[in-house]
């Protein structure tokens, strides 16, 4: 932690969507996308969260911006000008609008998210104007210095979003973020919708802005290795949980947690000694609806014992800034980057 405290400190937090049937729309069940996950995020620092599909990573990002209202917990922020924290999870709408400024959000489809009606000039100086930050030819001086920023050219400020490539419209994504010189960027998989040399371009470019603005991210993928590119700390996701959470070159050296070797394995290589290095998991991830007694994850580990299905492990500190939830993490002696040949 930081001498200042986190910029952003997660308590708890829970997501539970209710599920409708009949006439009367009675409530029958809850999803359980978020059950109780809490992780902190100092000033310009990365933290990578990672997990198959479903695990409820984009409920997370999109509980801290406030697209969702939290079933319980609390969002802890501090603001930048050194006033007292907030919990934005008890802000109304209302009360929300002033600190949105400083939490940003990059989506996952660049395509989606850019506004096709409008030019990438129009796009990039919405944010500006609507808060009243700049006008006249201070919006459009910021609006040059935004697309620069990003790698693109001036020239393109008058064209639609369907002109351009997919890792250009993701660049421009970025700068829009960036309008309103942000203190924390959700980025929801940005690369997952483009070409793995693309997806270098975008992170390196993430990076650099980083360095240059002093902006910390909370990095959503379930590609380990791009994560492992950026990350100071990586937490680790199965149905809505925590299993690990540990600075990423500790994690990468040695995993506690079965689900995170499983992970790791499934990196690529390029030495053949480690193709067939990969675990498989059998059987589907948990149901949120009804996750099984114990561990969730019990069904699917390959150490499984007896206490896994009728006991749920706490997430518990094994080591100094390592945290994970498995009864055997201590005994386990579970396989790392450097033993599955990993590229990294």
């Amino acid at each position: 932690m930081s001498e200042s405290g986190p910029l952003l400190e997660i308590k708890d937090l829970k997501q539970h969507f209710p599920i409708h049937r009949g006439v009367f729309r009675k409530v029958v069940g809850h999803v359980k996308a978020v059950d109780g996950i809490s992780f902190k995020i100092d000033p310009g620092e990365t933290l990578g969260l990672a997990g198959e599909s479903g695990c409820g990573k984009t409920t997370v990002g999109r509980l801290i911006m406030g697209a969702y209202r939290s079933t319980a917990g609390e969002i802890w922020f501090q603001p930048p000008d050194g006033s007292a924290r907030v919990d934005l999870a008890a802000l109304t709408s209302t009360e929300m609008k002033p600190y949105r400024r400083y939490v940003q959000m990059v989506f996952q489809d660049p395509f989606a998210s850019l506004n096709p009606r409008m030019t990438v000039r129009e796009i990039l100086a919405e944010p500006l104007v609507v808060n009243k930050i700049a006008r006249g030819t201070e919006l459009e001086g910021r609006v040059r210095e935004l697309i620069e920023m990003v790698g693109l050219k001036v020239q393109y400020l008058k064209r639609y979003p369907h002109a351009f490539s997919g890792g250009q419209r993701q660049r421009i994504s970025l700068a829009r973020a960036l309008a309103l010189y942000p203190h924390l960027l959700v980025a929801d998989e940005p690369t997952s919708a483009l070409d793995v040399s693309v997806q270098a371009q975008i992170v390196n470019l993430a990076m650099e802005i980083q360095n240059k603005m002093g902006i910390a991210y909370l990095f959503i993928s379930h590609d380990l290795g791009l994560i492992r590119h950026i990350s100071k700390k990586i937490l680790l996701m199965y149905v809505g949980r925590v299993v690990e959470y540990a600075p990423a070159d500790v994690l990468f050296q040695r995993p506690r947690h079965p689900y995170t070797e499983a992970l790791m394995s499934n990196v690529p290589t390029t030495r053949p000694e480690f193709l067939g290095r990969k675990i498989i998991l059998k059987g589907d991830p948990a149901d949120p609806i009804n996750p099984p007694p114990g561990c969730a994850f019990h069904p699917r580990c390959l150490y499984a014992k007896t206490v896994c299905s009728s006991e749920d492990p706490a997430l518990r500190e094994i080591s100094p800034t390592h945290f994970v939830a498995c009864h055997f993490a201590e005994s386990l002696d579970l396989r790392g980057c450097d033993a599955l040949g990993c590229v990294i």
